[in-house]
C-alpha cells in the first residue's frame, strides 16, 4: 500500500483536521482524537457513513470494553439522528444531508469466542454480540454468522460438556496418540472442530470477505485472538493464547485458573485482509498501548505485532487517542517542533538521548547533544545542559524526601490496594509524624477481584469454627440486632497480633469474625441457626454459578466488605483506625459490561461531602485522565473532578495539593512528574508483607496484570526498579551510591508523582458532562 492510494472519507477528513498530525508518515494513516468518549464518537460516524454506502455489506465488530462509547454513539445517534443536536453533528462530520442508514441489511461475522463456553452465558462473546449488536443495532440474526460453542458438532453427537467435562482442550490431541476412550472422543471432537472453522472461514470468503473490521489492539499487539507471532496467512481456528491475553480475558472468565485452560476460536489475519477493500479499522486509547501502537504502524507485515497485516489493506486506519499515539515518531517529532520550548521538553530530550546512546548523563558532551534530533533544539545548548537537567531531577528527589507535618491527608483509590500499590513508600513516612491526620478512601467495591473460589473457602472455615462455637460473639444476646455493628477495629487488631504471633489458625478466625459481620448485616441474620443456613445459601449460590458470572447485588456486597476489611488491615499497621477508612461503593460499578459513567447526585456528592467532612490540605488520587488502566480509573477520576468543581465554589481551594500517582496499569515519564520518591529495600520487603498478609483475596493472584504473571505488589516493585534505572542512566550510579543522604543511598526503586494545584488537575480532568457526551 502507498500513500498514494490512501483517500480518507469525509468523516474521516473532517476528523483529521482536528488531528495533531495530518499528514502521517506511516504507510497505514492514522487519525488522533483527544479522549476515549470521542474515540467512540468518531468511529460511530465512520461505521455509519460506511454503513449508507454499504447497506448490505460484511461486517465485523468487536466485544469486550474498547468499543463501548463506538456503540453507545452509534444507538444514540441513530435514534437521535434527525434532532438538531445530532444534525449539527453531523454536518460538523461530514454526513450532512445523508439519510438514516438502514441496519437490517448487514451481514453481521463474530470475530472470536472463548470454547468452550454456553452461548448463554452472559461472559460469552455469542452473548455479548447478540445483545448488543445483533439486537442493539437491529441486525438481521439469519443474515449473521455466530460462534456458538453449544452448535458446533462433536464426537457421536455430543455437548462439549460431556466431551470436555473439565472444559480443558488439548490441542496436543491433534497429533499425538490417544491414551483413553475419552481422549479418543475429544480427538475426533477437535478434528470435527477444525472442520467447523474451515466452514466457518468458507462462509466468510463466500460473502466477498468482511467489508468493515472494527477492532480493538491486545496487549501483546493481537487482533481478535490472533496472538503475537500469528501467520499472515491464518484462517478460522481452533487455537492458544498466550499469557497476556489470559490475564485480560480473567477479568471475564472469573480467573487466570479458567482462562489459562480455555482455548479460543478467531478468525485469521487473512480473514481479515481477505476482501482488498476492506476498511479495517484499530482503535486504541490510553498511553499503555502507546509502544504497541508505535511498533503496529512502523513497521512492515512481521509476524511479532499482528495488526501489521493491515498493511495489506487501503483502507486500513488506526484511530487513537493522543496518549496511544504518543510514541510515535511523528508525533514526538511534532511534540518537540511545535510550540514554546519547555523544561519538560529538554528533560524528554536529554533522558531520550542517554538511552539512544547508551551513556551516563555526565558523558554526554555538546558535540552529541547537536548531533541528536531533538537535543540540538534545546535553545543555547551547551556543556551545561545536561547538568541543567541532572539538577532539575535532583531537587524532584529532594521534593520526594520533604518532611510532611501538620497536614490533612486525603488518601483516595479507585479499588482496593491503588493506594498501597502506588505510593505506599511514600506516605509511610508521613504516617509517622503524629501531628499528620489520615483519610483513606477506596472508591469502589471491587467485588470483582475476588473469585468465587476464596468466597467459597472462607465460607467454609467459617461454618466449620461457628459449630466449634469458635466465634463466640455470635453468642452475646444482642448481637444479631445491634451487637454485629460494634467493635470493628476488634477484627482488625485481633487479626494483626495473630499476624505478628504468626498464628495462622486465629488469622482465619479473625477473618471469619469480619465475614460473619457482613453476613448479618447483608441478609438481616436474626439467630445462630439463621446465620448457618445463611452460608449454605451463598454457598450454594456460589457453587451453582459459571466462572465469571455476575453475582447478586448481596454476594457482591459479601465480597466487597472482605475487599474493605483487607483495606483496613492495612492502614491499621500505621494505627489508622477503621473510622478513617472510608469504603464510598461508589453506585456506577455494578459489575456489568461496561461500567456506567458517573452521575452528580449518585456518585459526585458523596465524594463532595467527603471533602468537606474531611477538609484536607493534601489529596491523593490515581492520575489516568485518558483511561489507560481500568475504565473505573478514568471514571473515578472525572468524579473526583466533579467533586472539586463543585467545592470551589464555596470554597477557596488554592492551598489544595494535589498529588497523582500511578500504579501498575500506567506509569509517568520522568519529565512529566514533579515529585520522585527513592524507594528502599526495606520499603519494597515492607510493601510485598503488607500486600500479602492482607490482601488475602489477591494473593493468589487471579486477576493479574499482563505485565507479570505474579502479585501486583511484585510488579510495583518491578516498576519502582526500572524506573531507577531510567534515572541512573542520567545521574550515574555513583549519584546513589556515594550520596550525602542515606534516603538516596539506600534507594533501589524511585516513584513517579506529580504534584498539582487544583486548576492544575482540572485542566487534565474534563467535566462530567463532556465526558458522558464525548463531545468538547
Amino acid at each position: 500500500m502507498t500513500k498514494e492510494n490512501i483517500v480518507l472519507s469525509k468523516v474521516e477528513a473532517a476528523f483529521n483536521q482536528e488531528s495533531g498530525i495530518k499528514d502521517p508518515s506511516t504507510a497505514i494513516p492514522y487519525i488522533i482524537v483527544d479522549n476515549f468518549p470521542k474515540l467512540g464518537l468518531f468511529t460511530a460516524l465512520r461505521f455509519l457513513e460506511w454503513v449508507s454506502e454499504n447497506p448490505d455489506g460484511v461486517i465485523s465488530l468487536p466485544t469486550g470494553k474498547t468499543p463501548e462509547h463506538f456503540i453507545k454513539w452509534t444507538q444514540y445517534i441513530l435514534e437521535n439522528w434527525n434532532s438538531k443536536k445530532i444534525e449539527s453533528l453531523r454536518e460538523k462530520y461530514g454526513l450532512k444531508g445523508v439519510k438514516k442508514p438502514e441496519l437490517k441489511g448487514l451481514q453481521f461475522v463474530q470475530i472470536d469466542e472463548f470454547y468452550p463456553i454456553s452461548s448463554s452465558q452472559h461472559n460469552s462473546f455469542n452473548h455479548y454480540v447478540t445483545n448488543l449488536y445483533i439486537k442493539g443495532f437491529g441486525l438481521n440474526p439469519d443474515k449473521a454468522l455466530l460462534i456458538n460453542s453449544d452448535e458446533i458438532p462433536l464426537a457421536e453427537g455430543k455437548h462439549f460438556s460431556e466431551i470436555f467435562p473439565d472444559y480443558n482442550v488439548d490441542l496436543s490431541l491433534r497429533y499425538r496418540e490417544c491414551k483413553t476412550t475419552s481422549e479418543q472422543l475429544q480427538q475426533q471432537s477437535i478434528f470435527m472442530i477444525d472442520s467447523w472453522c474451515s466452514n466457518y472461514e468458507r462462509r466468510i470468503r463466500g460473502k466477498g470477505g468482511i467489508g468493515f473490521f472494527l477492532g480493538g489492539i491486545g496487549p501483546d499487539g493481537h487482533i481478535a485472538f490472533n496472538t503475537r507471532g500469528s501467520d499472515e496467512y491464518s484462517s478460522t481456528r481452533l487455537t492458544s493464547t498466550n499469557f497476556e491475553t489470559q490475564a485480560v480475558a480473567a477479568g471475564d472468565l472469573g480467573g487466570i485458573e479458567i482462562s489459562s485452560k480455555r482455548q479460543v476460536i478467531t478468525i485469521g489475519l487473512e480473514t481479515i485482509t481477505y476482501n482488498p477493500d476492506a476498511v479495517a479499522i484499530i482503535i486504541a486509547a490510553g498511553e499503555a498501548k502507546a509502544e504497541l501502537v508505535k511498533q503496529s504502524l512502523e513497521n512492515p507485515v512481521v509476524n511479532i505485532y499482528p495488526a501489521t497485516v493491515l498493511n495489506k489493506l487501503k483502507n486500513s486506519r488506526f484511530y487513537i487517542t493522543e496518549g496511544a499515539a504518543s510514541r510515535l515518531s511523528d508525533v514526538v517529532s511534532h511534540y518537540f517542533h511545535s510550540g514554546e520550548w519547555t523544561q519538560e521538553k529538554t528533560e524528554k530530550a536529554v533522558l531520550d538521548i542517554c538511552k539512544k546512546l547508551n551513556k551516563y548523563g555526565h558523558r554526554i558532551v555538546k558535540d552529541d547533544l547537536q548531533a541528536d534530533t531533538f537535543c540540538k533544539l534545546i535553545p543555547d545548548v551547551s556543556d551545561n545542559t545536561v547538568q541543567s537537567v541532572i539538577d532539575t531531577i535532583s531537587e524532584k528527589i529532594e521534593k520526594g524526601m520533604k518532611h510532611e507535618e501538620n497536614q490533612i491527608f486525603l488518601h483516595t483509590g479507585p479499588h482496593h490496594d491503588d493506594i498501597l500499590l502506588g505510593i505506599l513508600p511514600y506516605i509511610s513516612t508521613h504516617l509517622q509524624d503524629s501531628t499528620n491526620k489520615f483519610h483513606f478512601s477506596v472508591l469502589t467495591s471491587g467485588f470483582n477481584a475476588v473469585t468465587n473460589k476464596f468466597v467459597i473457602d472462607v465460607l467454609h472455615d467459617t461454618k466449620k469454627l461457628l459449630d466449634a462455637n469458635r466465634i463466640q460473639m455470635v453468642n452475646y444476646p444482642d448481637f444479631f440486632e445491634v451487637g454485629f455493628k460494634f467493635k470493628w477495629d476488634k477484627d482488625v487488631y485481633h487479626y494483626l497480633t495473630n499476624l505478628a504471633a504468626n498464628d495462622s489458625l486465629e488469622l482465619k478466625r479473625g477473618l471469619c469474625h469480619r465475614v460473619t459481620r457482613a453476613l448479618t448485616e447483608i441478609y438481616e441474620v436474626k439467630t445462630r441457626e439463621h446465620l448457618r443456613d445463611t452460608i449454605n445459601e451463598v454457598l450454594t449460590v456460589l457453587k451453582n454459578s459459571y466462572d465469571g458470572e455476575k453475582d447478586p447485588p448481596k454476594v457482591q456486597k459479601l465480597k466487597g466488605m472482605i475487599r474493605e476489611f483487607e483495606e483496613e488491615l492495612v492502614w491499621a499497621h500505621f494505627g489508622t483506625q477503621v473510622k478513617n477508612v472510608e469504603h464510598m461503593r461508589l453506585g456506577f460499578y455494578k459489575g456489568d459490561i461496561f461500567t456506567e459513567m458517573p452521575e452528580k447526585k449518585r456518585d459526585v456528592a458523596p465524594i463532595l461531602n467527603l471533602l468537606k467532612e474531611v477538609n484536607p490540605t493534601v489529596l491523593s488520587l490515581a492520575f489516568d485522565p485518558e483511561g489507560s488502566g481500568p475504565d473505573t480509573h478514568y471514571k473515578v477520576l472525572q468524579a473526583i473532578a466533579e467533586a472539586l468543581r463543585e467545592w470551589q465554589k464555596e470554597k477557596d481551594l488554592s492551598d489544595l495539593r494535589i498529588w497523582g500517582y500511578r500504579n501498575v496499569w500506567y506509569r509517568f515519564n520522568p519529565a512529566e512528574a514533579n515529585v520522585v520518591v527513592p524507594v528502599s529495600l526495606n520499603a519494597m520487603a515492607s510493601l510485598d508483607a503488607l500486600f500479602s498478609n492482607c490482601y488475602l483475596s489477591q494473593v493468589d493472584a487471579s486477576f493479574p496484570s499482563y505485565e507479570l504473571n505474579g502479585k501486583f505488589s511484585a510488579l510495583s516493585q518491578k516498576i519502582w526498579v526500572d524506573q531507577l534505572k531510567d534515572l541512573q542512566l542520567l545521574l550515574g550510579k555513583d549519584f546513589f551510591y556515594q550520596n550525602t543522604h542515606p534516603r538516596i543511598r539506600s534507594s533501589h526503586g524511585l516513584i513517579f508523582l506529580k504534584e498539582m494545584s487544583v486548576g492544575e488537575f482540572l485542566k487534565h480532568a474534563r467535566e462530567l458532562e463532556k465526558s458522558t457526551e464525548g463531545i468538547l
